[in-house]
């Protein structure tokens, strides 16, 4: 058991960063007050643009570590510009968001594939290399926590912990994160207070497409190591998660967690002794069944933003 655990656990951190990143974006979009179900699609164009940026440069450059951290920070530019649609729509036009959000997992989805199949003819992008996976020096000498937390991580993973934590900081003790969050309660109280609801809004959907362009390239980068016009319906898990997480950072942390741990079993189950006597259909649909069950347990004592996902029309109450 305790070296099933032990195999499954440095995997499981792997897949939960991803979500992990994502998700603290969507919490941005939504305590603004701006449902942003269109986090798959922003992921897409995150994982598209990290893939064609990088697979680029190291013709170029070879694979030197730092053409990495610029298709990175390509990635999130991108899909924090690609979200401006979602934006705009949203604030400017007061369209419905759902509507909004599923038009721009369509239009990512298409749009990068035709684009991929233009540069490649295969509809794929490969990467020579991503990152390497190491183990923390000292703390991975530590019994029992050391083989699980600190052994064969990466730098995406380090860099997303750390986003968590000023995130935290930013949400709860700036006077921008009060704001933000007075924008998703009471978008019309924060409008007499001075404060500039639809710049607001704008602002966390901004941040929900940077920080998801980073969950698709900290896909490419870290497991996947090519581009395919898909991310596994991971920025549906991230939505899954801040629901079940309550809107919270810490709680979204622990159920990010929970479904990358549920999707490391499904993916790792064939390699892994242990798991590969349980019926891999079994073991493949488990993170999505286990995602519908904590859903249908925690929407009734939902914690949601009270105006998120409503069109605010500035002057009116």
């Amino acid at each position: 058991m305790w070296t099933t655990l032990e195999q499954i656990f440095p995997y499981a951190i792997v897949f939960t960063i991803p979500l992990l990143i994502t998700a603290l974006g969507a919490l941005f979009s939504e305590r603004s007050g701006v449902v942003n179900i269109g986090l798959d699609g922003l992921m897409i164009v995150g994982s598209f643009i990290g893939a064609f940026v990088v697979s680029k440069m190291q013709v170029q450059f070879g694979d030197a570590p730092w053409v990495l951290w610029v298709g990175l920070l390509a990635a999130a530019a991108a899909s924090a510009l690609f979200s401006l649609l979602h934006a705009f729509a949203s604030i400017n036009l007061s369209a419905n968001q759902i509507i909004s959000g599923t038009a721009i997992n369509m239009i990512a989805g298409a749009l990068t594939i035709f684009l991929a199949r233009n540069i490649t003819g295969s509809g794929n992008i490969g990467i020579t290399s991503g990152f390497d996976p190491y183990n923390v020096p000292v703390l991975s000498s530590i019994p029992i926590i050391g083989d699980l937390f600190f052994t064969k991580t990466y730098d995406s993973t380090w860099i997303v912990l750390a986003i968590l934590l000023i995130s935290i900081f930013v949400l709860y003790k700036t006077s921008f994160g009060l704001r933000l969050r007075a924008c998703g309660e009471h978008p019309h109280a924060a409008e007499a207070a001075g404060i500039r609801v639809q710049s607001m809004r704008y602002v966390g959907v901004l941040i929900s497409g940077a920080f998801s362009g980073l969950g698709g390239a900290a896909i490419l980068l870290t497991y996947a190591g090519e581009f395919t016009g898909n991310v596994a319906g991971l920025g549906f898990l991230a939505l899954a998660s801040l629901i079940f997480g309550q809107w919270k950072p810490l709680g979204i942390l622990g159920a990010t967690f929970f479904f990358g741990f549920a999707s490391t079993v499904a993916n790792v189950s064939q390699v892994i002794p242990s798991l590969a006597v349980v019926p891999p259909v079994i073991l493949k649909v488990f993170p999505y069944v286990v995602t519908l069950i904590a859903l249908v347990i925690f929407s009734k004592s939902s914690n949601a933003p009270k105006a998120a996902g409503e069109p605010f029309d500035s002057g009116k109450r």
